[in-house]
């Protein structure tokens, strides 16, 4: 599942504010490498060059569903991602950066000038495993509810966004997927996954 808003916009409209919610899985090395890729896969397409994706070190070639955040000035600038593992994390990060910078509709795609500015954040998901309603844990599960061919899904930090409790949230998922938000009592499918979460102001 790639998700990215579809109204393009000169400004933020929502936010997109990443929270980590598992112990660290990559080192600081890993994620120094993740963060020079998203910018490099950015700078690359602006400037008409070729990126290089090989060799892929073998921890980070481990499919995984990756989001890319980017800020600018300190506002939302991008937020494109995948929740399903299509693809190795290396190249998923490079893909979803991309995408964030010149294919989310809230805005315009970013500039060269704007490209030497963008503080990037990355979340890294953990695989879906279905799960019982009163398994879903507020602050730490991002949610999925499919039933037939509605699927809805939210980040991990909407419902403390929002103050939701967990049925609000399992609720409010179902609404997300075009299904009554009673569904999650009715048969639809409940699949939860985590995040780990850092970006460029983290080496600060």
């Amino acid at each position: 599942m790639s998700l990215s808003p579809d109204q393009r916009s000169s400004g933020p409209r929502i936010t997109c504010k990443p929270v980590n919610t598992e112990p660290n899985e990559y080192s600081p090395e890993e994620r120094k490498l993740l963060l020079k890729l998203a910018h490099e896969a950015i700078l690359t397409s602006l400037e008409h060059r070729e990126l290089s994706l090989n060799p892929v070190p073998p921890h980070l070639a481990e499919p995984r569903g990756a989001f890319t955040t980017l800020y600018l000035r300190g506002d939302l600038r991008g937020c494109v991602g995948h929740v399903y593992p299509l693809d190795s994390l290396y190249h998923t990060v490079a893909e979803t950066a991309r995408a964030a910078a010149f294919e989310d509709t809230r805005f315009w795609p970013i500039t060269l000038d704007e490209a030497a500015e963008l503080e990037i954040s990355l979340s890294v998901l953990s695989p879906l495993r279905t799960v019982q309603p009163e398994r879903v844990e507020v602050g730490r599960h991002g949610l999925l509810v499919s039933l037939h061919q509605h699927r809805g899904l939210l980040l991990p930090q909407v419902p403390i966004e929002h103050g939701w409790d967990r049925i609000t949230f399992l609720e409010q998922t179902c609404r997300k997927a075009g299904l009554p938000a009673d569904a999650w009592r009715a048969g639809a499918q409940i699949e939860v996954f985590t995040a780990e979460v850092f970006g460029d102001r983290d080496r600060d």
